[in-house]
């Protein structure tokens, strides 16, 4: 067929379009492959044809085009996917394969690759206003004479429907309006396609509704409808309105309960087909709802009052409240959230959202080792979180740190040979004054760099081992027993002492040294440097087993019970977010038995730690400590500092608190919620705000295919043979 283009028609470029390369079919699409250059629009020529920025459009093409032909980079069909359809977006509707068929709109030469000019012209048509349809328009203009023909249309529809399709006849007086009948066959310009496409589904509804009403008595099986409409609008309906489809036919204004009739089936596709405006109505009615609720009257009336004429019969009305109210079908006032299951293709279930996440949690973790990218992803995702709680952990621990230096004083404060009874402080109040007395206010801060040091990686090794872990012990459901929590905790405790025992041992030395250089005359003072050359690799690990007795039951109490205050106490589920000072209350109050009961295990890496002085005893191991402990200072020497450890956690985590919302503040992160972990958790339903113009104009472009064919571009189980070029990258 030969005709020329309407003088107004927009869509094809012809004569406007820089020349595009010309590489055979058969080059090789790789960097050693021989072709023609191709040349590239000069930064004046590509200025001039295309009025957007093509210098953004250049940059995106070059940082995806992986293939070199003549030293010159060509996008193949995965890197145009790439380009116009991010992983990072929303696929739950339209599969992201299946923007693999827009590629041959912009592969102009039909050679498998796109040079430089071919997607700068097709960058040129996102940006029209009309991209959708001229998109589609391109994709069955095969021989791109700027029309398209009864042939053309089928071949590319044939090449594209599903297997199971419904039955479509091309051959109705309705295709015949468009393309005439088959004596008179005429192609169809842009507009005229573009208006074809605007009514073809309503058509493909209303044959679909014959082929299974075989008696002509108006009805249909609620199944058969539901078949109609997955096989025809599965893309601009919620997975919600899909499953409850069937109970269309329980309408009050239904005369056959058991059937649904086709003005029903017109007035649930009129619904849809509409569904911006009753969005816009819906909003407008809320606002003016003094409860944010509103009624059958109050749309109606809304609708009267801000349109020229009301666009909705009562049935259409019906079918939209009674898929809004199914969650509470007696209740005659709703609200936005309520109308959002029926109107926002991408609502899904907050539970089943939680659900997902939670299986994704334990797949990657339960795959660390035979793919660690997939968990390893969640680490890196968790960066921002450990960056931020890192320092505010710091700032935590540098406010309440005199605390920790007095408990550990108190723990190290033993019985002198020699001296019965005799003891530097009474309690800790008098070693808190003492210190300040004795070493002023900057020795209440000894040995604080050591634990600046540790705050980042204790926190990052605890979260990740226990998440691991945690993944390992849950099943398919979700659900962990206590046993295996407890299990995961511990492992993440002990994983933790690898790192911090050395920085301890530090740490507490030099906290220890002030006291020392005080009621020694003639101490030397030393640095964090020459601690831990004198102590040497091993000397390092000294206490190593006591700090494992110690941070094992910790954590293995600390992270069951912080978990169950989470979900038992505060509520954490898929319809609950919990925030920032419930979550570090959480963890304050689950640190405060898991501190308390391991205080004797600190005691004892405390005194194993720490430099015993002249006149003291030398502990040999956790049992001789243990034994000399309770022989010479009794029981209650076991729980030195435990109210010090105690009352350290809720000042530090007030101030962590603190640090954290003002950091967040500062340096905000896409994540609206996370757990302690730092994995994003679901905060209900949100809509995406979308930037992205390639990937939102060529979606739309995909929403027009799919009325065509609900499969419409998605691999096929077996080739077709109708002429219709392959997608390179995607079998057919």
């Amino acid at each position: 067929m030969s005709a020329l283009a309407s003088p107004d028609f927009k869509a094809p470029l012809s004569s406007q379009d820089p020349p595009s390369s010309s590489i055979p079919a058969s080059t090789p699409t790789s960097s050693t492959s021989s072709s023609p250059s191709a040349p590239i629009a000069t930064p004046t020529l590509t200025s001039l044809l295309f009025p957007f920025d093509n210098s953004r459009a250049a940059a995106s093409f070059r940082s995806h085009a992986s293939v070199l032909v003549d030293s010159q980079p060509y996008m193949n069909c995965d890197d145009f996917v790439n380009t116009i359809a991010p992983a990072s977006e929303d696929y739950h509707k339209i599969p992201r394969k299946a923007y693999a068929v827009l590629f041959s709109v912009a592969d102009r030469s039909n050679s498998g690759l796109v040079s430089l000019n071919d997607w700068l012209i097709f960058e040129n048509i996102l940006h029209k206003p009309d991209a959708e349809y001229e998109i589609a328009f391109r994709l069955f203009d095969k021989d791109s004479d700027g029309f398209v023909d009864y042939n053309e249309f089928l071949s590319v529809y044939n090449a594209n429907k599903s297997p199971d399709a419904l039955p479509f006849d091309f051959s109705t007086g309705w295709a015949s309006l468009y393309c005439g009948d088959k004596n008179s066959r005429h192609p169809l310009s842009y507009h005229q396609f573009a208006q074809m496409l605007r009514g073809l589904q309503g058509e493909r509804i209303r044959q679909a509704f014959h082929h299974f009403d075989k008696s002509n008595s108006g009805y249909i099986d609620p199944v058969q409808f539901q078949k109609i409409i997955e096989l025809t609008s599965k893309h601009k309906l919620s997975d919600r309105l899909l499953a409850f489809l069937p109970t269309l036919c329980n309408l009050p204004s239904n005369p056959q309960s058991q059937k649904i009739s086709y003005a029903t089936v017109r007035a649930f596709q009129n619904v849809i087909m509409q569904s911006d405006m009753v969005n816009n109505v819906v909003s407008a009615a809320c606002e003016r709802s003094s409860d944010g609720k509103i009624s059958r009257s109050d749309f109606m009336n809304q609708a009267a009052s801000s349109t020229l004429f009301s666009l909705f019969t009562p049935m259409e009305v019906d079918i939209l409240f009674h898929f809004a109210s199914l969650d509470n079908p007696s209740n005659d006032r709703l609200s936005k959230n309520d109308f959002a299951r029926v109107l926002d293709p991408s609502w899904q279930d907050p539970v089943v959202l939680w659900t997902q996440s939670q299986a994704e949690k334990v797949s990657a973790a339960k795959n660390a080792l035979v793919h660690p990218g997939s968990f390893l992803s969640s680490v890196f995702e968790s960066a921002y979180h450990f960056f931020l709680g890192s320092i505010a952990g710091a700032f935590g621990a540098t406010i309440v740190y005199p605390i920790d230096l007095v408990k550990t004083r108190m723990q190290n404060q033993r019985v002198t040979s020699g001296v019965p009874g005799q003891l530097l402080y009474k309690n800790s109040i008098d070693c808190f004054r003492k210190v300040i007395q004795r070493e002023g206010f900057r020795g209440l801060y000894s040995g604080l760099g050591p634990q600046l040091v540790g705050v980042a990686p204790e926190k990052a090794i605890k979260l990740t081992v226990n998440d691991f872990a945690r993944g390992k012990f849950t099943d398919q459901n979700g659900k962990i027993t206590l046993l295996g929590e407890i299990i995961s905790g511990g492992s993440a405790g002990a994983c933790q002492v690898v790192f911090t025992n050395p920085l301890e041992i530090v740490k507490i030395r030099l906290q220890i040294q002030g006291e020392v250089s005080k009621s020694i005359e003639g101490a030397p003072k030393r640095s964090a440097i020459w601690i831990v050359r004198n102590l040497g690799l091993l000397g390092l690990y000294k206490g190593a087993l006591a700090c494992l007795m110690r941070d094992v039951p910790f954590s293995a109490i600390y992270f069951p019970s912080y978990n169950h205050l989470k979900k038992d106490y505060f509520g954490e589920g898929p319809n609950k977010t919990l925030g920032i000072p419930q979550l570090l209350a959480a963890g304050a109050i689950a640190g405060m038995p898991a501190a308390y009961f391991t205080t004797p295990c600190d005691v004892i890496k405390t005194r194993l730690q720490a430099e015993a002085r002249a006149g003291q005893t030398h502990y040999k191991n956790i049992a001789h400590c243990a034994s000399t402990i309770m022989r010479e200072e009794g029981f209650k020497a076991f729980f030195k500092g435990g109210p010090a450890r105690i009352f350290r956690s809720s000042p530090q985590f007030g101030c962590t608190l603190a640090a954290y919302e003002f950091l967040q503040s500062l340096l905000p992160y896409h994540a609206s919620g996370t757990t302690e972990a730092g994995h994003s958790v679901p905060s209900g339903q949100q809509r995406p705000v979308l930037h992205n113009v390639d990937f939102i104009r060529s979606r739309n472009a995909m929403k027009l295919l799919l009325d065509i064919d609900e499969n419409f571009g998605l691999p096929q189980p077996a080739p077709v043979s109708h002429g219709w070029k392959f997608v390179p990258g995607f079998s057919r």
